[in-house]
């Protein structure tokens, strides 16, 4: 299971990647700009995907893994889960006005896995915030070598912030 969320994490950040080359690319190449065409319409549904997936997956690792989860864990649940159920309502709704506040949550949600996953590399940057029993800097796995959950978390939020801003940017054009 590892091994597989190691991979959909990959898949989310180069997904990620791709899409905004795309999108710049999209001014100059007939072949960019259908690629961004496509993902246009379902942009909010891959978004809950996204969310979802990183939910059910964090839900593996701490109640079926037994991997206790920290406080940054922790914060960054609270912006996936949160996500999950608002982009499932905005995407039936088909509400692209969720972007102003689904949004900021990602960014939230990657700056704190961001400064997890630096924390698991460097503890030494360490602020006291994580308990002594669940430390911060404790790192369940490095699948490759270097996917950790904390980066994982952090390629579903930036997935989510480049379909969510990609989709109302990607409408207008």
């Amino acid at each position: 299971m590892q091994t597989f969320s190691a991979l959909l994490g990959l898949l989310a950040l180069g997904g990620a990647i791709a899409l905004i080359v795309a999108r710049i690319a999209a001014i100059r190449s007939a072949a960019a700009a259908s690629v961004v065409e496509a993902v246009a319409p379902s942009a909010l549904w891959l978004a809950f995907v996204v969310a979802a997936t990183s939910m059910l997956g964090s839900l593996y690792f701490s109640e079926v893994a037994h991997f206790a989860p920290c406080k940054l864990c922790w914060y960054q649940r609270i912006a996936m889960y949160s996500l999950a159920v608002i982009l499932l309502i905005a995407a039936v709704k088909k509400d692209r006005g969720v972007i102003k506040y689904a949004v900021p949550l990602a960014v939230i949600g990657l700056v704190v896995s961001t400064y997890h996953y630096l924390l698991e590399w460097f503890p030494q940057i360490e602020t006291s915030v994580c308990s002594l029993d669940v430390p911060c800097t404790a790192v369940w796995f490095r699948e490759f070598g270097f996917v950790s959950l904390s980066l994982m978390a952090g390629s579903a939020f930036l997935a989510i912030i480049v379909l969510l801003v990609g989709s109302s940017t990607w409408q207008r054009n």
